[in-house]
Formats: structure tokens, C-alpha cells, sequence
């Protein structure tokens, strides 16, 4: 990246929901350990002064009550909490299009969609006949992304773009077929937000892939992408692990367990000892 103009971007995690009945088997392909795997959901926020950019949008109640996965709190609420008006946000970078990601396009009706051209061309092709392919993904969500762009607010990139001056959209693949992870250029230099490129720290730095997987070559072709994006390994920020809250201050928690993180700031003395354990 460039020298900034505006300066550096501060950056954020938002929990919105979790997901604790889960075992390592279903964080981890090959890895048959029946230990509990803690999972919590996210959305993201980029700040530079007045201007703010999210990435991602959960997914709302009724989302979750179809499949399963109730929040603890509407994504959007989550946000206004932290100063964040949904219906007043003009950009939204769309990481890639699975239910948790992408099921909340219709509360950002003045925003710009910044989405890669593979993954809208991958759930509106013939893939999406196969039952296993399509299961992370919503028809209403991909309807409302069609709407979107006959709108004329979708903007579609073709592999690494920039969407701003400090933030860029990478394209990694793997999870999903137009997955795009985001750098961004702090004060400490740039972070990246993996989302699900990498869904824990561990997948990365281990090497071990996920179970819901479209391409396994591109997926670990990423883990190995990550670390040369970031300036240090705790700033390759994973999409799904709760550790993310151990490593980085609390800025801002409700009763209900959600809360936003400053991914921006020093992470605890102990980050490194803490990844290191992760090594294959």
C-alpha cells in the first residue's frame, strides 16, 4: 500500500451471535477430536474519522431461526450501538455470499456492495443444483444481491482491488468461490481481515481446512497468502474465533454477551506465545 493521504483506518470486530455445541471435527477436515469448539459471528467495521465502512452483514433473526443459529443480537443493533446507522452506511464490502455474511443486504438500502465477480457468478450458475454447494447460501440473499446490481449498487472486482485509499479487497477463493478477504492500513501498520479465508487462527497457522470447502488447493494456497498481507500474525484476523476477544480490547459490551473489539490496537503481551501453540 501507498503512503495514506487520510490517514490510518481504525478497525473492529462486532459479535452478534455464537455457536458453542460444536466439536473440533466440525471446525476442522480430518481432525476427528469430539473436544468443544466455541464458534461466535462477526461483522466488521472500518473507521477513518465521519467515514465508515462495514464488512459483512450477519444475518438476522429469522435467518437464524431457520437454520438453527438464533443471534444474541440483530446485527444492525449491534452497529446503531456502536454509532452505526445501517440505513446510512454508503459502503459495504461483501467478503463472500454464505447466509452468515450476506443475510442482511436489505438493511443497507443507500450502500454500495463491493463483491468479487466469481462469487455472484458462481451462485447464479449451475452449481447452486447441488444440494452440498448451496447449503451456505440463501436464495433470498442472492435475489436481494441481484436486485442490488439492477440498482446499479454492486461493484464488481476481478481478483485484488482497492476499494479505498487504505483498503483493499484481496481475493483468496477456497471456502467459497469469489471469497475476498480485506487490508486494511492501520497506525500499526496493515491488518487483515480474513473473514472466512481462515476461519480460526489455527487454520491458517496449522495448515488444517475447513469442512465446507469448494476448492481445498485454493483454501490452503491462502493460508499461506495471509501472514505475508499482515504486519504481524495476530493481524490476520480470522471470521469465526472467539479468541479474536482474548487477544484484543473491548471497547463497547452489552448484557447479552456481544460487544465490539479494537483490532487496530496492541494485542494482550502474550499474543505470540499464545499463536505459536498453533504451529503444525
Amino acid at each position: 500500500m501507498s503512503v495514506l493521504s487520510g490517514g490510518p483506518w481504525e478497525a473492529y470486530a462486532l459479535k452478534y451471535a455464537e455457536r458453542n455445541a460444536r466439536v473440533r471435527a466440525d471446525s476442522f477436515l480430518f481432525d476427528d477430536h469430539a473436544t468443544g469448539h466455541d464458534m461466535d459471528y462477526y461483522l466488521w467495521v472500518l473507521r477513518r474519522g465521519k467515514r465508515a465502512i462495514v464488512v459483512d452483514t450477519g444475518y438476522d433473526a429469522a435467518e437464524g431461526a431457520a437454520r438453527g443459529r438464533p443471534v444474541l443480537e440483530d446485527p444492525t443493533v449491534c452497529l446503531r450501538r456502536f454509532g452505526i446507522a445501517a440505513e446510512d452506511v454508503e459502503e459495504v464490502i461483501v467478503t463472500h455470499l454464505h447466509y452468515d455474511h450476506a443475510g442482511g443486504l436489505h438493511r443497507f438500502p443507500a450502500a454500495r456492495f463491493h463483491l468479487q465477480a466469481a462469487e455472484m457468478a458462481y451462485v447464479t450458475g449451475p452449481c447452486m443444483c447441488e444440494p452440498a454447494l448451496r447449503h451456505p447460501y440463501t436464495g433470498a440473499h442472492i435475489a436481494q444481491m441481484v436486485q442490488n446490481l439492477f440498482s446499479g449498487r454492486v461493484i464488481f472486482h476481478d481478483g485484488d482491488a482497492q476499494v479505498a485509499d487504505g483498503v483493499e479487497v484481496m481475493r483468496i477463493g477456497g471456502h467459497a468461490r469469489g471469497l475476498q478477504a480485506v487490508r486494511v492500513m492501520t497506525a500499526r501498520g496493515p491488518l487483515v481481515l480474513a473473514s472466512d479465508a481462515a476461519h480460526y487462527y489455527e487454520s491458517w497457522i496449522a495448515r488444517k481446512l475447513f469442512p465446507v470447502v469448494v476448492d481445498a488447493e485454493a483454501m490452503l494456497a491462502g493460508f499461506r497468502r495471509l501472514p505475508g498481507l499482515a504486519a504481524k500474525p495476530a493481524m490476520v484476523i480470522p471470521g469465526h474465533d472467539p479468541l479474536v476477544r482474548r487477544l484484543f480490547p473491548q471497547v463497547a459490551a452489552d448484557a447479552n454477551g456481544c460487544g465490539a473489539w479494537r483490532l487496530d490496537a496492541e494485542p494482550i503481551a502474550k499474543a505470540g506465545e499464545i499463536l505459536a501453540g498453533f504451529k503444525r
